[in-house]
């Protein structure tokens, strides 16, 4: 992924059960839990807060995890 993901861009990401669409509530850019998983994100090493369609459960992944679907 080379362009930054912003809040609301509507994004795909694989998973076990297969791919999962969903849309950036933010970027990370300090470490923090998120549903008692700890999230190493930083300003040089960000993540994303994403919530998925389907059962609106978020989670943070890298950027490379994550396809824009504009």
């Amino acid at each position: 992924m080379s362009d930054e993901l912003k809040k609301g861009d509507t994004v795909e990401w694989n998973t076990s059960q297969g791919k999962t669409k969903g849309a950036v509530e933010r970027k990370l850019t300090k470490p923090m839990d998120i549903k008692r998983h700890y999230v190493e994100a930083s300003e040089s090493d960000p993540e994303y807060l994403v919530k998925s369609d389907k059962t609106g459960a978020k989670a943070a992944h890298k950027p490379d995890a994550l396809k824009n679907t504009k």
